[in-house]
């Protein structure tokens, strides 16, 4: 298996997994894929059928990555999804809410969000190849909510790994924050910026495209950017469609909250490489930059000022950064097109348009997609729905799910929504919700409470960089 980038034209740079797991952005500001998606047959499907969930993830990442012995990949998978890690042997069960549709429960990992179902076996795969290397990795990240705590809980004490994650300034929840500036190791460093999630985003592309500050100071990244962790989501969505069926003739849907088109991405390589999907639904909160694009065509990105900072913080996102490899796809993985949609017409006019492309009906007619906004007011009214009908507490970002998912359900089609976090990191708008404090697991008790470690800064690259630099030289003249 070789990988490309979204913008290489020049056919002879083509990498092996482990060396785009370390780096994340393409030299040439592409993301990276695989040459081809591997393709799966009904054998195959049948023979996963009741895998335990580890030993899928190593059947399903095995198509992917040829340079890790399989004995090595199969003990990282299984070290990986453990009960006790994920709190159940199904790692990621489903729950039915009625007959078609079901939640698909991807937050009970260390720190309740998705994120560590990817994040988990990412901090596995830095340390194994770093080891096996004998190197040092600098994370050089952006949250805007669950990112950087999974991210943190999957690197802290890992050797040869150090985190450097940006997050903005404030508009994270309380928990949330609580839980990323209250880890005091020494390998963690967290910069709180003073903008909004794409101020950091854009930080994180700067620093990668210094490619000489890039190779001295080893910098990667755990943003859905980086394959691997993109590649580990891919699972779960063989996982959900084997829960929910019993053939390989049946179809499901699946509805995603998204705001970096990371998670959904992942839905997309899943059905390129033959899961029956039917639809793949995005649902967006009040910054709908991905509901636009798929009901129009037209891919703006919003500045700061027109970010809304809403009540499903986490997809308070305006720059998807995973969408570029969707609509290298959709255009036949035309690589100087893509490089001129998103290296040229939206750094200069923050926008394009493929309204009027024969290739934007595809993005529904063959690969599937709808898309759906949710409001604060539709996540309250989401939030009471699902509690005094099914006896059920969901989150702010599955509520978006949920309502978006109503409005595209199909007869006989399964429809799974993907739990995004637990309600706990989004306890004041339960509150609003349901007039009560959602539950809290008790090793986070009082967590708002605990001591922070922080930096708050400017979104200013090169002070970004100083930044890292004396972290590491210091760290390496000690």
């Amino acid at each position: 298996m070789r990988y490309l980038s979204t913008r290489a034209t020049d056919s002879t740079q083509r990498k092996r997994f482990c060396e785009i797991l370390l780096e994340g952005l393409a030299p040439d500001g592409g993301l990276y894929l695989p040459e081809s998606y591997p393709q799966i047959d009904g054998a195959t499907l049948n023979r996963w059928r009741g895998l335990p969930y580890a030993d899928l993830a190593f059947e399903i990442l095995s198509l992917f990555v040829d340079d890790i012995p399989a004995d090595d990949l199969r003990a990282l998978c299984r070290k990986t999804y453990t009960p006790e890690v994920f709190g159940t042997a199904a790692i990621v069960p489903l729950t039915r809410l009625e007959d078609g549709l079901y939640l698909q429960a991807l937050s009970n990992g260390p720190t309740l969000a998705f994120k560590d179902m990817a994040m988990q076996l990412l901090g596995n795969l830095f340390e194994y190849e770093l080891a096996r290397r004998g190197e040092e990795l600098n994370i050089f990240g952006a949250t805007s909510g669950d990112t950087g705590s999974a991210a943190e809980y999957a690197m802290r004490g890992k050797k040869g790994v150090r985190v450097f994650m940006t997050s903005p300034d404030g508009r994270m929840s309380p928990f949330q924050q609580a839980q990323m500036f209250s880890l005091l190791d020494d390998n963690i460093h967290n910069i709180a910026i003073q903008g909004v999630f794409d101020d950091c985003q854009d930080l994180v592309k700067a620093v990668s495209a210094d490619l000489e500050f890039k190779r001295k100071y080893k910098i990667g990244t755990v943003n859905s950017i980086n394959w691997a962790r993109l590649m580990a989501q891919v699972v779960y969505y063989f996982a959900g469609y084997l829960q929910a069926t019993t053939r390989n003739d049946q179809q499901v849907s699946f509805t995603v909250p998204s705001g970096n088109f990371g998670n959904v991405c992942a839905g997309h390589v899943a059905r390129m490489m033959g899961l029956p999907i039917a639809q793949l639904v995005i649902a967006t909160n009040e910054n709908d930059v991905l509901d636009e694009f798929f009901r129009t065509g037209v891919y703006r990105v919003r500045g700061t000022a027109d970010t809304h900072e809403t009540s499903s913080p986490s997809m308070d996102i305006s720059k998807a950064s995973n969408f570029e490899r969707f609509v290298f796809d959709l255009l036949g993985r035309d690589a100087a097109r893509t490089a001129d949609l998103f290296g040229v017409q939206v750094q200069r006019q923050g926008r394009f348009d493929l309204g009027a492309d024969p290739a934007f009906a595809l993005a529904a007619s063959r690969y599937g997609f709808a898309s759906g906004k949710s409001t604060h007011q539709d996540r309250l009214n989401t939030i009471r729905a699902t509690w005094n009908k099914y006896g059920v507490v969901v989150d702010t970002h599955t509520a978006d799910g949920l309502k978006v998912a109503q409005e595209h359900r199909q007869p006989g089609v399964p429809m799974l929504v993907l739990e995004t976090a637990l309600p706990i990191k989004f306890a004041s708008t339960i509150v609003e919700a349901l007039g009560r404090e959602p539950e809290r697991p008790a090793k986070f008790a009082g967590i708002e409470a605990l001591p922070k470690k922080v930096h708050v800064m400017a979104p200013d690259v090169q002070a970004i960089k100083s930044l890292i630099a004396l972290a590491c030289d210091g760290a390496a003249s000690a």
